[in-house]
């Protein structure tokens, strides 16, 4: 190693009674992980809804996810919306409603679900879903990974005949007949949106949360919707093998080299299940194994049944406020508070040491400001994603009338996501509070430490596990804490103790 980067995340300054503490941390490169691919986000509803605003204030936004400055990353999900009929009334959340790809006959409503056929031209709208396919139009440069992901069938291919749900959450939404028919329309999307703007997607992701009670629609007495607030379809076991199935077969012969990533379940738990149910005609038809991490029990059953099946596992969702040390929340709206930013980097120390996945997504770094303000999603407010905006920004509004808030999050994720980059690999250390990998020139390492105390730290980066440390190794300590973020600190020369190759690096992180 010729040198390192010590990438920290540290408490508020600590006070005049609290004692010091210390860790030690030891790369372990010969346990190494697959190589990185890198960081991403779900487009969707964020996308859908700031898509279409001035263009300084999207310009800024994409800046603030994809540039170098922001949170630098390289992966992005595009939502293939399923979209309600012409005749239902708008009832999903601000962005939610991101809307079909099919072209309904003029008239035609929710209870006309025969008319489509994926072979006839005149049922799909080339032209649709113009505000998130803008952010597929700008980043396109910026993106080396891409994922089309559905929420849900579009309507016609429900029991409920609406994208929030079933009536009934537990039985599944996708109908026994619409199988074929919703694999042809995903590949379909796939197909004109990398014809549309010159891209390659690498899977398609038929599955969110599919084996779950979260998805249900309620009518009102008038007999139109009223909840839920977003797409989502129960789908079990038995009907994910059947989608993959019939997907595996229409992709086989389509005009994308897209394979097949499964089943972004909503927690490693619920996913060892579904997969354990999978024969093996099944799984071999899975190119890439897609999780989420809103619960986190089970993470090594799923990276061990990912090196058994010697596929690449993406933590591919997940999301939380992070406050006072709930991922849930509960502290306000609060932009200042560092609690958030330390939640969020103990989860992403915590998913890359247990997990080990070849990459890390985030479900919205962007949410909607007017839902997490006091009376919005909750009566206290929220710190949901690492940026904020107003959903309800018009064609007249500026980045003064409509301003873009990042709050801490944003900042300690970038110690992840600017020095862990693709290509590197993760590697092993036994520090709890930190994550590791070496870069892929094999010349460099990065350790990622969070110290979530209010107390200093020392913190000693021991070198001795690798076979060589060049004699003019240093370490470079960038830390994000209370007193600012990403503050590069002044490089450390590695110190040699004893005749053995045994390098120490300490630095003290206060606020």
């Amino acid at each position: 190693a010729t040198g390192c980067v010590l990438a920290a995340t540290a408490a508020a300054p600590a006070g005049a009674e609290e004692a010091a503490s210390a860790a030690t941390v030891t790369p372990d490169p010969s346990y190494q992980g697959q190589e990185f691919q890198g960081w991403g986000t779900s487009l969707a509803w964020f996308a859908n809804a700031t898509g279409g605003y001035p263009e300084p204030i999207r310009e800024e936004l994409a800046r603030r996810v994809f540039g170098e400055n922001g949170l630098n990353l390289n992966i992005a999900r595009y939502n293939a919306g399923g979209g309600n009929a012409p005749d239902v009334p708008d009832y999903l959340r601000a962005g939610g409603a991101v809307e079909g790809w099919w072209s309904a006959p003029e008239g035609t409503t929710r209870h006309d679900t025969g008319w489509w056929s994926a072979d006839d031209a005149a049922d799909w709208n080339p032209d649709a879903d113009a505000t998130q396919r803008w952010w597929v139009e700008r980043i396109a440069d910026d993106v080396d990974h891409w994922e089309v992901f559905s929420n849900s069938p579009p309507w016609f291919m429900t029991e409920s005949g609406y994208v929030s749900g079933g009536f009934d959450a537990g039985a599944d939404q996708l109908k026994a007949g619409s199988v074929d028919d919703f694999a042809a329309y995903l590949v379909g999307v796939t197909e004109r949106l990398e014809r549309a703007h010159g891209i390659e997607v690498d899977t398609v992701e038929p599955f969110n949360e599919p084996n779950t009670d979260y998805w249900s629609t309620t009518l009102g007495p008038g007999g139109d919707p009223v909840g839920g607030r977003q797409e989502g379809a129960h789908m079990g076991p038995e009907l994910q093998q059947d989608v993959v199935r019939a997907l595996a077969a229409e992709l086989s012969g389509a005009g994308t080299g897209a394979k097949i990533a499964a089943m972004d379940e909503t927690d490693p738990e619920t996913f060892a299940r579904n997969w354990r149910s999978y024969p093996e005609d099944v799984r071999e038809k899975i190119a890439q194994l897609n999780v989420h991490t809103y619960g986190t029990g089970g993470r090594t059953a799923v990276r061990d049944s990912a090196k058994a099946a010697q596929s690449p596992l993406w933590m591919s969702e997940t999301g939380g406020d992070w406050g006072e040390g709930n991922r849930w929340g509960g502290g306000g709206q609060d932009f200042q508070t560092m609690s958030t930013g330390l939640g969020l980097a103990r989860h992403m120390v915590e998913d890359l040491r247990e997990l080990e996945p070849s990459a890390w997504v985030f479900w919205q770094p962007v949410e909607d400001y007017d839902n997490m303000a006091p009376g919005g999603e909750s009566d206290e407010g929220g710190n949901w994603g690492s940026i904020q905006i107003p959903f309800s920004c018009t064609a007249e509004d500026t980045l003064q009338s409509c301003p873009i808030r990042t709050n801490t999050k944003f900042d300690t994720a970038r110690n992840f996501t600017h020095y862990i980059r693709p290509g590197d690999r993760l590697v092993g250390v036994e520090d709890p509070s930190s994550a590791a990998a070496v870069a892929q020139s094999g010349e460099a390492a990065t350790v990622v430490h969070v110290n979530d105390t209010a107390a200093p730290r020392e913190v000693t980066v021991d070198l001795s596990k690798f076979a060589r440390v060049a004699p003019d190794a240093a370490v470079t300590p960038v830390v994000t804490d209370a007193g600012g973020a990403l503050l590069e600190h002044v490089d450390l020369l590695v110190v040699k103790k004893g005749e053995k190759v045994h390098v120490e690096i300490s630095v003290t992180l206060t606020g």
